[in-house]
């Protein structure tokens, strides 16, 4: 396989899923801030994934409005940020939905050659590791390329973020931009590398 070098632009346009479906979620709260803090490179839009059916393959022959909508997001970014909860040591179960609407049918993958990051707060002390690294292999299948440093386990603190999305803490802040800085570097490095087969 040759690799070609093509030209791509800034700003890149980048979906970002919040796994919880909660109004009152901490993960809103950081995709607020992540956005805050990112490289103005980058332009984001929320691809909503509340009104989303459970996924059957009774759909594959003719998606859902919703569904429709929900693929052609993902297929208009240039990138994916997944900013998502852990429940019982796992993805929560609306966005693991999700990803199987945007995988399916079979031969359509949406996800397929997006650049990826996951980032994820919890009120435990170990943030979302281990529901991160359920995303990472479900992605992987996906065939989605993921920014796998820096690992981003925020544990969500009091007071730490606010509803509006302003980070309270000097260092906290400084590592949210680090991480947007790499996801952006990681972007640029994936679109401008496109396997030629």
């Amino acid at each position: 396989m040759v690799a070609s070098i093509i030209e791509h632009e800034p700003p890149y346009t980048v979906g970002y899923f919040v796994g919880s479906l909660s109004s009152t979620s901490i993960n809103r709260r950081l995709s607020k801030a992540l956005i805050k803090v990112a490289p103005r490179e980058l332009e984001f839009h929320e691809i909503p994934i509340r009104e989303l059916p459970l996924y059957s393959q009774d759909y594959d022959a003719d998606y859902p409005p919703v569904a429709r909508e929900f693929k052609q997001a993902i297929s208009k970014s240039d990138a994916i940020l997944f900013v998502t909860p852990e429940y019982n040591r796992a993805i929560p179960g609306g966005l693991k939905n999700a990803i199987d609407w945007a995988s399916r049918p079979w031969g359509e993958n949406a996800l397929a050659r997006k650049p990826s990051a996951i980032i994820g707060a919890s009120p435990g002390l170990i943030g979302t590791a281990v529901a991160q690294q359920n995303l990472k292999s479900v992605l992987s299948f996906c065939d989605s390329p993921q920014m796998n440093a820096p690992e981003a386990y925020i544990h969500m603190t009091e007071g730490l973020i606010t509803d509006d999305g302003e980070i309270t803490n000097e260092g906290t802040e400084a590592f949210l931009r680090g991480f947007m800085e790499s996801f952006y570097d990681f972007i640029v490095r994936v679109l401008t590398v496109v396997p030629r087969g």
